[in-house]
């Protein structure tokens, strides 16, 4: 059965994995979410229907529907044979406030119970070790099956006949019953009681958390599926938010782009913070700023990376897992990403603009104060010292440098909020310096990016390239969408990089050769422009467009073939799920048309 991105994420801020259309787990990484892939079944191409994965099989399946408990990530997979019995799999990771604390176990939950019928199931149990090298060695007790090897040695706790999944015996399901997979101890309750109050108290949860939410009037149901997505990227231990739960999913066929994206960009994790907090999110900005925080500690006002892990290790050695043959046999399968030594200056404006909010916000446990400015500044120092100077984008190219322009605006951007925040706190003299510090990064910008032979802005200094992220010049206020020469760049990035509806993030060639496929955050941007500069009605039929591209559980990964027809790249995609809300705030109808 050929492999897609047509998966259903499931998790709890400290365990996830992706669920495809069958009902099987076939990505999902304990400890945590960079570590050894249990089940690895998206990796193991030609290998996906042997190892790799937790299957719950019908059989003589006829259909099979699946939907997400409305405003959660709990799972219910519905499977019909064709004598007409029916399966009910509800998938979950339990989350809920308990003794003062969130429970959050890096543990999975599966409910099995039958609907009609007296249908036939068999359990296909296949957790593989280092990185698909081995099957797990399995041990059986009274109760429950030990997987042991690896990282971290799992236990399946369940009330059905343990020999059943051990020999993965056909059997009939005349009764419901649980599973319980998580660390090596011992599950000392009554499985089925306990397991339906975690579902009912971890559907309580998300249903809370997603009232706190401002989502706009249109497109509800999406906004709410990404938001959920969003945090369910947080590795919530630490504060860390990754790009994506998987590796190496490429960009195009035989595309060599394959990235390990299990990991805490800053960038990608400002992004984050940003869309959600437009939704009024403000839980996960909190924690990622502790994140943060420690982050620039470590630094001690020196160079800042543009990626850690999610427990904040500096080192991220990119290695080829050579077990895996990679999705649907494209390998290299990648773990860790050498763009932990790059230089992106653009960093350091992302740490500030994801921190500037704490200096305004009321609504924080621990509002940001005059020391939390202090410890920022040197970062602002950075940015400054370092905006004409060349790194590798953020597009982290691997062959070549230049002085970026969306690198700069960044830096200008670290000191204009660092003069916003010092106006906050009433620190006058701070705020006029990083004010003139701004003006002169704003000079150099002006002069450095401007082409003026062509009339626009061009990504590099005194270059002629076009990349989208120069649409962000307009989000970060650096200009405005109505100034003739944003005007003349937008409609120059529109020409130059617009593949029918979707867009590029630039169309010369790389390190890997030239970009098959769009990149959906770039699309998205465009649709921010679009709207920005009177084009309401196309920004509205192209956003439309991208939301009609979502797989079955609402979600976008990073790329998308040319015609539309397929999705690549690494998924659930944090980007792309930020273009959609940001988008659908945008673009609502407000409120108050229909009060």
């Amino acid at each position: 059965m050929t492999q897609t991105l047509d998966l259903f994420p499931i998790g709890n801020c400290a365990a996830s994995a992706l669920i495809d259309r069958r009902g099987r787990f076939v990505w999902a990484c304990a400890p945590r979410v960079d570590g050894d892939p249990a089940f690895c079944a998206l990796l193991s191409g030609e290998k996906s229907e042997d190892q790799g994965f937790w299957a719950i099989e019908v059989e003589d399946m006829a259909s099979v529907r699946q939907s997400y408990v409305r405003n959660t990530p709990i799972l219910v997979t519905e499977i019909t044979d064709k004598s007409g019995g029916v399966v009910e799999i509800t998938d979950f990771c339990p989350r809920y406030r308990q003794f003062g604390r969130i429970y959050r176990p890096m543990a999975f939950i599966r409910r099995v119970r039958p609907v009609s019928g007296v249908p036939r199931i068999r359990i296909r149990m296949r957790p593989m070790v280092n990185w698909g090298e081995a099957p797990a060695v399995v041990t059986t007790g009274s109760n429950h099956l030990r997987y042991v090897g690896g990282e971290m040695t799992l236990r399946l706790t369940t009330e059905a006949p343990v020999s059943h999944i051990h020999d993965e015996r056909l059997f009939r399901l005349e009764e419901p019953f649980s599973m319980f997979l998580g660390p090596d101890e011992g599950f000392d309750a009554d499985m089925a009681a306990t397991t339906e109050r975690m579902l009912s108290e971890t559907t309580h949860y998300w249903r809370t958390w997603v009232r706190t939410l401002t989502v706009p009037l249109e497109w509800q149901e999406a906004v709410i599926r990404a938001a959920i997505t969003l945090k369910l990227c947080a590795h919530e231990e630490t504060g860390a938010i990754v790009a994506a739960l998987t590796t190496s999913i490429p960009e195009h066929e035989g595309s060599q782009r394959n990235w390990d994206y299990r990991y805490c960009w800053l960038r990608d994790a400002y992004y984050v913070v940003q869309a959600l907090n437009r939704l009024g999110a403000a839980d996960l900005l909190e924690n990622y700023l502790v994140y943060l925080r420690n982050v620039i500690d470590s630094a001690r006002g020196g160079h800042v990376q543009p990626l850690y892990g999610v427990g904040l290790e500096p080192s991220l050695v990119e290695r080829f897992a050579e077990h895996l043959p990679g999705y649907r046999g494209m390998g290299p399968v990648r773990v860790g990403n050498q763009a932990h030594e790059h230089l992106q200056h653009d960093v350091y404006g992302q740490i500030v603009l994801s921190t500037v909010q704490a200096f305004f916000d009321q609504r924080l446990f621990r509002p940001a104060t005059v020391e939390d400015f202090r410890a920022l500044e040197p970062v602002g120092e950075r940015a400054f010292e370092l905006h004409d100077k060349p790194d590798a984008s953020l597009w982290e190219f691997r062959g070549r440098e230049n002085v970026h322009t969306y690198s700069a605006v960044m830096c200008w951007a670290a000191c204009d909020r660092l003069g916003n925040a010092a106006k906050q706190l009433g620190l006058m003299e701070r705020a006029d310096f990083w004010n003139n510090r701004a003006a002169q990064v704003r000079q150099t910008i002006e002069t450095g990016a401007w082409n003026e032979k062509l009339g626009r802005f061009a990504a590099t200094f005194g270059g002629d390239e076009l990349d989208a992220s120069l649409l962000q010049l307009v989000d970060v206020r650096f200009v405005a969408p109505e100034d003739p020469r944003m005007a003349a760049t937008i409609k120059a990035v529109e020409e130059g990089l617009r593949r029918g509806p979707y867009m590029l993030r630039y169309a010369v060639p790389d390190d890997f050769g030239e970009p098959k496929t769009a990149f959906n955050i770039c699309t998205f941007w465009l649709i921010e422009v679009l709207h920005m500069s009177g084009r309401a009605q196309e920004a509205r039929d192209l956003f439309e467009e991208m939301l009609g591209r979502r797989t079955a559980a609402g979600l976008l990964s990073e790329d998308i073939t040319l015609d539309g027809a397929e999705l690549w790249g690494n998924y659930p995609q944090t980007y792309s799920l930020v273009g959609l809300i940001n988008c659908a705030n945008m673009l609502s109808k407000p409120w108050t048309s229909v009060r």
